[in-house]
């Protein structure tokens, strides 16, 4: 009966998301001459995104993402959240899978919260899952939140042998306090093997990652710790080897704007991996980066691979706001204001030293594929696709609900600075802006900007992280969007992800400020 209900429960929401608006619905403004407009259109989202996954109802938290060698896809389990939890049983998890990153299939509910305010497990939090082919079970390893409870928080398991039924193991739990470690933070278990044939399990503590190692998966001893990084608490920990390189990724709590990004360690070996902490701004990777991945608008990211590729999962967070422009600028200046989002994949790249940058899932390009008509429709400083002097711009025509914008972009020295705007009109006064800033002669870093003459200029709490300007000055820009969530890629060294609310059915446009840029190969494609 309760996988009935719970059947149906997916069927609505899956009715609910096939049913909400699409571009060509727009109620009394489908009747609007849209390529014939260029003013400001207060757009609104569907009730479900279907490419940076987001359910019809409630919102995706801590994704665990990993391989399921028996179905042959990926599985990416997250915590549910909804507008109105229940006070202590929350955040049950459910799952999507999927085969390319680009397309998702909805699991409904995997595992649920306990039935009570007083189990440990009333609220579930960030785990892992994994398949172990020696005994044909599947294992969530899972945090049990209650306050209510001596250990507000510890590690707990259900398995399965099917993906379908899960029972799970009240015999078997990890305190922290058993171990010297936190009663109150000890989350977030991910599993690997390692080059001891072990199964390895790293709990994220109180400035410290506990460590414990299993020959079935079953029975796990404690064998030490490792530091975190200096004062910051790191959450959801993914660890895997990837070639030559062993890698530890994790989201850095702490709040400072600069700072609450989805990063990464990397050395040869596993104990390398974890000496690196003992001095991290001496082992920092050799990104120009410090190992940050994406913006800040990217959160709590963990990887999966098929053995061929790699990706990472993370979210993208929703934010309030009485208007879009409110929305747009109410990201913090100390801290994303909103927990959980929209799931974002990108695909993870190394590069020949073994540092790592997150680029496009390849499966994007050929799900975008709706070639769409493109014209200037407003211009200052503008001729034959050169773009001089200070605030000149191209604008173009209105965007759909599902975009992908491609275009390159050549600047005419080191020191040339660019943008890209979204929710424009001609009639805007407030517009929004990801500007490819020199930082020094050699590095940019993009910054996110509300322009236009009521416009707050810099927004500090989504900012973006340094790269390597290209040796020759030429840009090559992929951007997509679904509904309020934007990924930029820039030359395969830079991802920025950000949630901008009023992209479809707006106009976009190319900005130069001062000296002189080459915009070529533009072209929009949808689904």
């Amino acid at each position: 009966m309760k996988t009935m209900i719970y059947s149906v429960f997916a069927l609505m929401l899956s009715t609910l998301a096939l049913s909400a608006c699409s571009e060509d619905d727009f109620g009394p403004d489908a009747a609007k001459d849209w390529a014939g407009t260029t003013t400001f259109f207060n757009s609104a989202d569907e009730a479900g995104f279907q490419t940076y996954y987001n359910p019809a109802i409630g919102r995706c938290g801590d994704p665990m993402p990993f391989y399921d060698t028996k179905a042959g896809d990926f599985k990416v389990l997250y915590l549910q959240e909804y507008e109105n939890n229940a006070t202590y049983n929350y955040h049950p998890i459910w799952g999507v899978s999927t085969t390319d990153g680009a397309t998702y299939k909805s699991l409904g509910e995997v595992l649920a919260t306990g039935t009570s305010a007083w189990e440990q497990d009333a609220a579930l939090g960030t785990g892992c899952c994994y398949f172990n082919d020696k005994d044909g079970l599947y294992y969530i390893y899972y945090t049990g939140h209650n306050p209510n409870c001596n250990n507000v928080e510890a590690v707990m398991r259900a398995t399965s042998s099917d993906f379908q039924t899960w029972t799970k193991d009240n015999t078997w739990m990890l305190k922290g306090d058993d171990y010297g470690y936190s009663s109150v933070d000890f989350r977030d278990p991910q599993i690997f093997v390692a080059d001891d044939g072990l199964f390895h399990m790293v709990i994220a503590s109180n400035l410290k990652f506990a460590e414990f190692t299993s020959s079935d998966m079953k029975t796990w001893n404690h064998v030490g710790q490792f530091n975190m990084i200096w004062d910051r608490m790191l959450e959801c920990p993914d660890i895997f080897k990837m070639g030559n390189y062993w890698y530890l990724v994790y989201s850095e709590s702490y709040r400072a704007s600069w700072s609450r990004k989805v990063k990464y360690m990397m050395a040869t070996s596993w104990e390398g991996l974890k000496a690196c902490f003992n001095d991290p701004g001496a082992n920092w990777p050799k990104d120009g980066h410090e190992g940050v991945l994406d913006s800040r608008a990217f959160y709590a990211g963990k990887t999966a691979s098929n053995g061929t590729d790699r990706y990472i999962w993370g979210w993208c967070p929703y934010r309030t706001g009485a208007t879009i422009h409110d929305k747009n600028v109410n990201v913090g200046a100390g801290s994303e204001p909103n927990w959980s989002g929209a799931l974002v994949c990108h695909k993870v790249i190394q590069h020949s030293d073994g540092t790592l940058t997150l680029g496009e899932v390849p499966a994007m390009s050929a799900k975008y594929n709706q070639e769409q008509p493109l014209s200037v429709v407003a211009s200052n400083g503008y001729s034959n696709g050169t773009l001089s002097g200070n605030d000149a711009y191209v604008m173009y025509n209105r965007l759909g609900t599902h975009n992908h914008i491609s275009l390159k972009v050549t600047t005419s020295n080191n020191w040339d600075k660019f943008g890209i705007s979204l929710v424009r009109g001609t009639d805007s006064r407030k517009y929004y802006t990801m500007v490819v800033n020199p930082e020094w002669e050699d590095g940019r870093k993009v910054n996110f900007e509300q322009e236009g003459d009521e416009g707050q200029g810099f927004i500090e709490g989504i900012d973006g992280y340094n790269f390597q300007r290209p040796a020759d000055n030429v840009y090559h820009i992929d951007i997509y969007t679904d509904n309020s969530v934007m990924v930029m890629y820039i030359n395969d060294v830079c991802a920025y992800t950000n949630r901008i609310y009023g992209i479809q059915r707006n106009c976009w446009s190319i900005n130069n400020y001062g000296g002189n840029i080459t915009v070529s190969d533009v072209k929009v494609q949808q689904y």
